[in-house]
């Protein structure tokens, strides 16, 4: 019994404890709960808020974009409106002018209108004065019209006569022409089928270096590597304040190429010695006599020439280093060979034998630096030697006029060098002569009477002369340009043909008001 005190007790607490739990749990979770409706109603509040708050901003933005629509609108309107008054005043402008030429013409109209009346009096009077001189005419001559008019016919059959002589004259001078303008076309045609490159080349030669501390090592010490690549070569090198840059010069042009070539290798290589200089300089050697045997049989093969003695192919290939007046010996050949055989085509002789006289009318020049003689003499002999015909060694000799062309061979050699030599840009002319050719040809101009002024012009092919018209006729400018033509003929030295172009002008100047 004592025990069921303390469990009712515990019990009893225990249930008080309970319920004052539970009530406290219901007060809290009320509590919570009216917390949780008052946040729910500020959220709703804010939104609400928020929501108004950018719809105003919405409704700003709109009246913001219509109003900067409607000010670029009126600008545009404001540049239009703009647009069309300057069109406007424009075409108002146009009409006033248009207006006043309309005007204009409408007194030139009337100027013409009162001109064409004066001139029509004019001719009525002129016809009534030649009436009259007429009569008068009758009466001083004692003659009548008739009688006048068998005179004049008489005057006239004489004066016909003459112009007929002259005309016969004329016909014969056309007819030499023609026969000139066609030789002439025969040319042409073979300078346009025939185009070779020419090479302006001198007695010097340029290497470059890679930097001018190249130049001391080329010196060598003490000068021995100079000294040895000169021996070795025959050719002086010329190294001055010139930057990176050696100059080689010798008149033989081989030498001088193989040094070139020697001196090149040498660069690269960079080793340069006595020993080493040598073992470059026959590197180079049998480099250029394969170049010259190369060129040679390129030049042969080219032409299309064939049965050529190999040692007259390789005096050919020699002449790839030989010049003239700043040509190229071997493209000149070439150039001779192949304008040799259209000549020959055209008036139906031996191409082939052509081909070959022009290509080896100049052979002479690859020894003629090493043995005594003229090219001519020394290239008439190699052909002999090598067993060339009688009419390739003729046209050989006869290129230059030594001796008299056997065949039309020859004479087909003759123009062909003649034409390849003369021909623009075929050869250099130094600066001084080409000056003095132009004042020459200035100076003769000007020393005729009746000149104003002259102008060589074209580089030295033609010359333009403006006269005085009051001093020289028509008649008088016609005597004048032949004796400038003889007279230029006599006294310059020149290339081709130089034309003399007179000029002879009268200038009228009035107002238009």
């Amino acid at each position: 019994m004592p025990f069921v005190i303390p469990i009712i007790t515990a019990v009893v607490a225990g249930i008080a404890v309970w319920i004052i739990s539970s009530a406290y749990q219901t007060k809290v979770a009320d509590s919570k709960i009216s917390k949780a409706e008052d946040k729910a109603r500020n959220i709703i509040d804010n939104a609400v808020k928020t929501s108004e708050d950018k719809k105003r901003e919405a409704m700003l933005e709109v009246k913001e974009e219509s109003i900067r629509t409607k000010n670029e609108l009126d600008k545009e309107i404001r540049e239009r409106r703009s647009e069309i008054s300057r069109n406007e005043r424009r075409i108002n402008q146009k009409e006033e002018n248009l207006d006043k030429k309309i005007e204009t013409m409408e007194r030139r109209e009337q100027s013409f209108s009162a001109k064409e009346e004066q001139l029509s009096k004019r001719e009525a009077e002129v016809a009534r004065l030649n009436e009259q001189r007429l009569q008068e005419l009758e009466r001083i001559s004692g003659l009548t019209s008739e009688q006048a008019k068998d005179y004049l016919l008489k005057t006239i059959e004489e004066d016909v006569k003459l112009d007929t002589a002259k005309m016969i004259k004329e016909m014969e001078t056309q007819a030499k022409e023609e026969a000139r303008k066609k030789a002439k076309e025969y040319v042409v045609t073979a300078i346009q089928k025939c185009a070779a490159d020419h090479v302006a080349e001198t007695t010097i030669s340029v290497v470059q270096l890679p930097n001018d501390e190249m130049k001391g090592r080329i010196i060598g010490r003490e000068g021995r590597n100079i000294r040895t690549l000169e021996t070795m070569t025959g050719v002086d090198l010329i190294i001055d304040d010139t930057p990176e840059a050696v100059i080689l010069s010798a008149f033989d042009p081989i030498r001088r190429e193989v040094a070139r070539i020697a001196l090149e290798k040498l660069i690269v290589d960079g080793r340069i010695h006595p020993a080493r200089i040598e073992e470059m300089v026959d590197k180079a050697k049998k480099e250029v006599n394969q170049i010259i045997h190369e060129a040679g049989e390129n030049a042969v093969l080219e032409v299309g020439v064939h049965g050529i003695h190999p040692e007259l192919v390789k005096l050919l290939g020699k002449m790839k280093f030989r010049t003239s007046y700043g040509q190229n010996a071997l493209k000149h050949s070439i150039e001779v060979a192949q304008l040799a055989g259209l000549l020959a085509s055209e008036i139906g002789e031996d191409v082939r034998l052509a081909k070959r006289a022009g290509l080896l009318h100049d052979i002479g020049k690859a020894v003629d630096h090493e043995m005594e003689g003229s090219h001519v003499q020394l290239g008439a002999e190699l052909c002999r030697k090598y067993k060339e015909s009688a009419l390739v060694i003729n046209a050989v000799e006869a290129h230059h006029g030594d001796v008299e062309p056997e065949s039309l061979i020859a004479c087909l050699v003759q123009a062909a060098d003649t034409i390849s030599a003369a021909r623009p840009g075929a050869r250099r002319e130094t600066i001084e002569t080409y000056s003095n050719r132009l004042k020459q040809l200035e100076d003769i101009a000007n020393g005729y009477k009746g000149i104003e002024k002259s102008f060589a012009i074209q580089a030295g092919r033609e010359i333009r002369i403006m006269v005085v018209p009051e001093q020289v006729s028509d008649a008088d400018m016609v005597l004048m340009a032949r004796d400038i033509s003889k007279q230029i003929e006599n006294e310059l030295e020149y290339p081709g043909q130089i034309k003399v172009n007179v000029i002879r002008e009268s200038r009228v100047t009035d107002y238009a008001k």
